[in-house]
């Protein structure tokens, strides 16, 4: 199960869209957790969360959570599929809670109430794809899922020595 959980394919492609939304999300992440880039720290943002927004302790504390080690998780590949999960959820809940009274687009022109869910729909269609296939290549997922101890045999050929 976790060979599952951790198996990806050498792709690129993956690779530039999980590196992309990890640097995203640790950034948000990193404001709410830590209090970079401008942000509320720990203790500003779970206040802002549970008595701003009514939103239980429990499930504010996952959502910082879900925004800081997942793009931490994105960022070095490891276990990206959970990762992507968190994000995903998180967003989710994003636009059914905040973002779907203010329409489709952000808030570019300061005109409209708040933010929409465009950047939403796109990090959820991104955490999608890793969802599905994986980190990519240049993860630790990749990495794990293809080492294996000294003497077990695969499927695909005899174990590999890893240095």
């Amino acid at each position: 199960m976790i060979r599952k959980l951790l198996s990806t394919p050498d792709d690129r492609t993956l690779t530039m869209m999980r590196l992309v939304l990890g640097v995203t999300f640790f950034a948000h992440g990193a404001q709410k957790m830590l209090g970079w880039f401008g942000g509320y720290g720990f203790h500003g943002t779970m206040g802002f969360f549970t008595h701003g927004m009514g939103i239980p302790a429990p499930l504010a504390f996952l959502a910082i959570c879900a925004e800081f080690l997942g793009g931490l998780g994105l960022l070095f590949g490891l276990l990206t599929r959970i990762a992507a999960f968190g994000i995903v959820v998180n967003m989710l809940v994003a636009i059914a809670t905040v973002h779907a009274a203010n329409g489709f687009f952000m808030n570019w022109t300061g005109h409209q109430k708040g933010e929409g869910f465009e950047y939403h729909l796109l990090a959820i269609a991104l955490g999608t794809a890793m969802l599905i296939k994986g980190a990519g290549a240049a993860s630790m997922d990749r990495w794990l899922s293809r080492t294996r101890p000294e003497g077990q045999a695969s499927s695909s050929g005899p174990a590999r020595k890893v240095a």
